[in-house]
């Protein structure tokens, strides 16, 4: 797959809690407020819907932790609720990959701000072989060749690679 240049991970941080879209595999916990039988804890399925009592599936990928409390909320509203008041909130983000030149590549959960460094010090460290200047992020299905730096930070679901380095 070549590398795309429309790509660009951001350098600085994201605030992952008010811009981020949930996908599956993530954990929720929804409050409805008043209404304790209703609340708990979610999980989004593998198709991105959210299974949920009364209203059942709710298409839930995509959308920010606010979208959503407010696509319940139509939801419970349209014959069950007459005025829901829903909060949700992400107790685990889907977990990001990591590969290549690094000890012990593989799947580790996401933590918030957590950069490249971080995620590679997860792996058990570089290899002797690693490009340490250069890394690989595929996101959203767009795969791109960027400069590590402190900063260049990693979202939930990006999967990392560690080059080889050339001598």
């Amino acid at each position: 797959m070549p590398l795309r240049e429309s790509f660009q991970p951001e350098a600085g941080r994201v605030d992952v809690t008010n811009s981020y879209e949930v996908g599956s595999g993530d954990k929720l916990r929804m409050t409805v407020f008043n209404e304790t039988p209703l609340s708990g804890e979610f999980v989004i399925a593998s198709d991105g819907s959210l299974a949920l009592p009364l209203i059942g599936s709710v298409d839930a990928a995509g959308l920010t932790p606010r979208e959503l409390e407010k696509r319940i909320a139509e939801h419970f509203r349209d014959g069950y609720l007459r005025d829901p008041r829903i909060s949700i909130e992400v107790l685990n983000y889907r977990p990001f990959y990591i590969y290549g030149e690094v000890q012990k590549g593989g799947e580790y959960p996401y933590a918030v701000s957590m950069s490249v460094l971080t995620a590679v010090a997860l792996a058990g460290g570089y290899t002797y072989r690693a490009d340490t200047r250069r890394v690989v992020i595929t996101r959203n299905g767009e795969k791109v060749g960027v400069p590590t730096s402190e900063n260049l930070q990693i979202l939930p679901g990006d999967i990392v690679e560690i080059p080889e380095r050339f001598f």
